[in-house]
């Protein structure tokens, strides 16, 4: 007997968003039966963490937003700003608790779903689909079954790859004294930060009113930091290069996204799927993911509730993901000046363009115009040496 049609594990962001996508009113008069599993509470569970993604407005979680911005600028590394307008595009910031709630009360008000709190511990095929073994709050072992599984736990392994990168941050809130921010201009990326030997480093702030900000210290590079060396770079970004003065930190996030050119499996068995990051959604180049999840999980709830197999579709295209291997290659050799790569992509590219090829929806021949104002000869050495690398598996 199942427990039900689909079984998601997790909810987070690919969760929450394929559960939302299933129970859309949009879906019809079908409606599967959906058991959607979220961890237990504990020294585990991440932080709240904030994601950031374009599109224009009026899209699905635009009432749980908390800001969004017409206007982007970069700085780089010589100080000089270069701002523009990508319409149709805006730059929209939701925090995962407002998604959490968002996603929580259309669920709330349909019959098919289900939601269970348990430490998933394996996942797997059984006879007429699949199954969920793990233990519920109280330690007591539970199954659960299901014709199709979507799981979006990370592995403790990252696939074997030729480049694994880390994208890690940490970011403060800040509320400062006096008025110190435009509410219309977000920093992209401010390179006026020191340049690490292999990758990059910049700043990010996210205007949130005049006196609130978003305040973000970023790595490309091999290794996380300690705490400490974070603290320090954000001491030093907010007071040498914003000038900021007579604030106060009111919350803190941090984290660490893997960019590597490894090939994430889709398919864990003939009824179970990853899914998120786990299923290769993360833009190995740049970290975006939200994006790319909202497309996966559109696609998945589209071939389900039509009764076909909901295998995930790649996030990205194989044209995009050997751009990034590339790219990650080229900064971890230290062959391309990842500030000043960036900085000229934003400088001579029209900005909308730009955003699309950075969230891998971009056409062909606007891929080669953009990589025709990239470092070509490091490139190219690049692209000729990677079929020749093996790869390697590495340790999250």
């Amino acid at each position: 007997m199942r427990d039900a049609e689909a079984v998601i594990v997790g909810a987070g962001a690919a969760g929450l968003s394929l559960a939302y996508r299933l129970c859309a009113p949009a879906a019809g008069n079908r409606q599967p039966t959906v058991l959607l599993i979220d961890a237990p509470h504990g020294p585990r569970t991440p932080q709240e963490r904030t994601w950031c993604y374009w599109e224009a407005p009026g899209g699905a979680f635009d009432s749980a937003l908390t800001a969004s911005w017409e206007r982007l600028r970069v700085h780089g590394p010589d100080g000089a700003a270069t701002e523009g307008r990508p319409a149709p595009f805006r730059y929209k910031m939701l925090r995962s608790r407002d998604f959490e709630a968002f996603v929580g009360a259309r669920l709330a008000g349909r019959s098919g779903v289900v939601r269970a709190t348990a430490t998933v511990e394996s996942v797997r095929d059984a006879a007429g689909g699949a199954e969920v073994r793990g233990r519920d709050e109280a330690g007591r072992p539970v199954v659960y079954r299901a014709r199709w599984v979507f799981d979006s736990r990370p592995g403790v392994r990252l696939p074997p790859a030729r480049t694994t990168l880390q994208q890690h941050f940490r970011g403060w809130f800040v509320r400062t004294g006096r008025p110190a921010f435009d509410p219309a201009t977000a920093d992209l990326m401010d390179f006026r930060t020191p340049q690490p030997a292999h990758g990059l480093s910049f700043g990010y702030v996210l205007p949130l009113s005049e006196h609130t900000a978003l305040v973000e210290y970023t790595e490309f590079s091999r290794r996380i930091l300690h705490t400490a060396a974070y603290e320090r770079a954000l001491r030093r970004y907010t007071a040498q290069v914003l000038r900021l003065d007579g604030f106060r930190v009111t919350a803190v996030e941090q984290g660490a996204i893997p960019m590597t050119d490894g090939r994430f499996p889709r398919r864990a068995g003939r009824s179970v799927f990853r899914i998120g990051t786990a299923g290769g959604a993360t833009r190995a180049s740049t970290g975006y993911t939200f994006a790319a999840v909202q497309r996966q999980s559109a696609h998945i709830a589209a071939a389900l509730l039509a009764g076909r197999a909901p295998l995930p579709p790649p996030a990205h295209t194989a044209w995009h993901r050997a751009m990034d291997a590339v790219l990650l290659r080229a900064l971890d050799r230290g062959r391309v000046d990842g500030a000043e790569f960036f900085t000229g992509l934003f400088r001579t590219v029209p900005m909308e363009r730009l955003l699309r090829f950075l969230d891998g929806r971009s056409r062909l021949w606007e891929d080669v115009a953009i990589g025709l104002r990239s470092p070509v000869l490091p490139m190219l050495r690049t692209a000729a040496e990677l079929p020749l690398l093996s790869r390697r598996a590495t340790v999250r």
